[in-house]
């Protein structure tokens, strides 16, 4: 877990329960991308099904922040990309949420490649 941001249990019950996150990377006003996310140990993470080459995490690679909306809740963020130690269960977290729709996210090699950890961004000081 990122223990210098970390989600409150009400932002990380809201992503269990939620079926989907719009991600904008960068400082962008666009209209962003709608993704299937999974929160676990703490962290929340979402993937590019289309790999590394995929549009948005090339936004999110480059930028390394941005806004997503769960509901009716915006949030500043920060996007981690690249060599992450990626959680035991994620895999299992992603098929127990989207069961099998989440095949592309966890079989293919491209997809594990361009996972992203979303943390809250640091209060302005």
């Amino acid at each position: 877990m990122n223990a210098t941001h970390a989600w409150t249990p009400e932002d990380l019950t809201a992503f269990a329960e939620t079926y989907s996150l719009v991600l904008i990377a960068g400082d962008g006003e666009g209209g962003g991308v709608e993704i299937g996310m999974v929160p676990v140990d703490g962290d929340l993470y979402v993937r590019a099904y289309r790999g590394t080459r995929s549009r948005w995490y090339r936004a999110a690679r480059e930028h390394g922040h941005g806004r997503i909306r769960v509901g009716g809740v915006t949030r500043e963020v920060v996007l981690t990309t690249g060599d992450l130690a990626l959680p035991a269960g994620l895999d299992d977290a992603f098929r127990a949420k989207y069961g099998p729709v989440s095949d592309a996210l966890i079989a293919v090699p491209q997809a594990r490649a361009a996972t992203i950890r979303i943390d809250p961004a640091p209060a302005p000081a």
